[in-house]
Parts: structure tokens; sequence; C-alpha cells
């Protein structure tokens, strides 16, 4: 059985994200998230960054750049997201976030009535 990339860690996002919906529910939009994820990470203990700029660059040119929503502990990508269901786009993001960062893990999460949902992403795995 392969072992679970940054599992202790994961699991505290995880946490993170459940206090976060439990106290708030759905219903809300994106920023108001992204602010109480990043009050309850910091809560927490846990080192992140969030709206990270990430250049992307063509052959020694910049093209452009991503935002990270948050970059946790310098290992894990958080993607935060509000509606109904994960879309195949939300996917191809965070694993183009995976692929210019060089990590392994992202975490897509969902915050909608209906509950929170939450992927784990793999690099290279999806």
């Amino acid at each position: 059985m392969p072992e679970i990339v940054e599992k202790e860690l994961s699991y505290e996002v995880v946490g993170v994200l459940l206090e976060v919906y439990n106290n708030l529910g759905g219903g809300y939009q994106e920023k108001y998230y992204q602010r109480a994820v990043a009050q309850e990470l910091a809560n927490k203990g846990l080192r992140f960054k969030e709206q990270l700029p990430v250049p992307l660059d063509f052959k020694g040119s910049n093209i452009g750049r991503y935002f990270l929503d948050f970059l946790i502990e310098n290992k894990i990508v958080l993607e935060i997201k509000v509606s109904n269901k994960f879309y195949q786009r939300d996917i191809k993001q965070v694993l183009a976030y995976l692929k210019r960062t060089n990590l392994e893990l992202a975490i897509l999460a969902d915050f909608s009535k209906g509950g929170l949902k939450l992927k784990r992403i793999l690099k290279g795995r999806n």
C-alpha cells in the first residue's frame, strides 16, 4: 500500500477546513472562506502564504502568473472554490499549480450549501 503524501499535515489542513465549514456553513462568497481559512491556519500555528504569485515562463520570458489561494508549510497547495461540484477545469488548474511549484500534493476544497467537498490531488496521479 503506498504511503499517503503529507499525511499529518494534510489531516491538519482538512481539520481547518472542517472547522471553517462547521462554523460558517455554505452560501458565502469565496473571499470570506479564504479569510476564515487564513485565520484558522494562523490559529493552528501553520505557516502559510496567501494569494502567492507563481510566475509562468516560456523560453526565458515571463508569459503570465498563477495565484495560489494558499501554500501551506511550503508543502501543500490549497485551492478554495464555491460551487456545487468539482469541475475538470478546477482539477486541471490545481495540477498546473503542482507542476509549476514542483510540489506533490494539493487539496481542492469546495464550500457549498450542500456541504464541504474535498479532493486530494497528487501530481502525476490524477
